[in-house]
C-alpha cells in the first residue's frame, strides 16, 4: 500500500512527510492564528462588561478546564503554572481527533504523535517527582511500600506513557478503520452510514481528549507538592 504524504528528494534520497505530520502542523498553525485572534478580542473587551461571542466561549472553556484541574490536582501556584499546558493539550488533541470529519487523516491515528504527547506527560511527571521529593525521596518512592516491590514500581511507572499513548492511538485509529469497512461494505449506500461519524469521530474524539487530559492531571498531580492554602 502506497504511503500518503508529501514526497521530496534531497541529496539523492527520497523522503516522505506522512500526512498525519502535515495535518499536525496545519493544526498548530491554526492554533497560533486562533491565539492571535483571541488575544486581540480579549484586549478589546472591557473587563467591566459581560463577555460576548468568542471571548465568552473562551472564558467558559478556560473556566471548565481550570475547575477540572483544581478538582483533580488541587490548588496552588504550581497548578496555576500547569494550567496553560493543560489548556494547550486540549486545544491540540481535540482538533487532531476531529479532523477526520473533514476527510483528513487524524494526527492522533499516528502512534508517533500520541507517543510524543504521552512522553511529554511522562517527563513532566518525573520532573515534578524529583523537584518535589528531591533525588533521595524520588528514589525512595520506588521502594515503597516494601523494597521488594521495586521492579513492579519501575514497570508501573514505565507503562504509563505506553498505556496513555496506545489508548488515544487505538481508539482514533480503530474508529477510522471501522468507518472505512462500513463504507466499503455498503458501496453505493455508503451515505446512510454518515451519522456514524457522530459517534466514531465526534463523540469518541471528544471523550478521548477528556481522558488524555484527566490522566495527565492524575499522573503529574501525584508528584506535585502540597500547596493548599498558599
Amino acid at each position: 500500500m502506497e504511503e500518503m504524504g508529501i514526497k521530496f528528494t534531497a541529496m539523492g534520497q527520497e523522503f516522505l512527510i506522512h500526512n498525519t505530520i502535515v495535518h499536525s502542523y496545519l493544526i498548530v498553525i491554526g492554533i497560533v492564528i486562533f491565539a492571535f485572534i483571541a488575544n486581540k478580542k480579549i484586549l478589546e473587551t472591557d473587563p467591566l462588561e459581560k463577555p460576548k461571542g468568542l471571548v465568552n466561549i473562551l472564558e467558559i472553556g478556560y473556566t471548565a478546564i481550570r475547575k477540572q484541574l483544581y478538582d483533580v490536582m488541587g490548588t496552588g501556584p504550581t497548578r496555576e503554572r500547569l494550567l496553560p499546558y493543560i489548556f494547550t493539550l486540549v486545544m491540540f488533541i481535540a482538533p487532531a481527533n476531529l479532523i477526520g470529519l473533514l476527510g483528513l487523516a487524524p494526527p492522533t491515528s499516528d502512534y508517533n504523535v500520541t507517543l510524543a504527547l504521552a512522553l511529554i506527560t511522562f517527563f513532566m511527571t518525573q520532573y515534578y517527582g524529583l523537584k518535589t521529593n528531591g533525588l533521595g525521596g524520588y528514589i525512595k518512592g520506588y521502594f515503597e511500600p516494601l523494597p521488594f516491590l521495586l521492579p513492579l514500581n519501575i514497570v508501573g511507572e514505565l507503562s504509563n506513557p505506553i498505556s496513555l499513548s496506545f489508548r488515544l492511538f487505538g481508539n482514533i485509529l480503530s474508529g477510522g478503520i471501522i468507518m472505512g469497512l462500513v463504507y466499503g461494505a455498503l458501496g453505493y449506500l455508503a451515505p446512510i452510514a454518515a451519522p456514524l461519524h457522530l459517534y466514531f469521530d465526534l463523540f469518541s474524539g471528544l471523550v478521548q481528549t477528556f481522558i488524555f487530559m484527566m490522566l495527565t492531571m492524575v499522573f503529574v498531580g501525584g508528584n506535585l507538592p502540597d500547596e493548599d492554602g498558599i
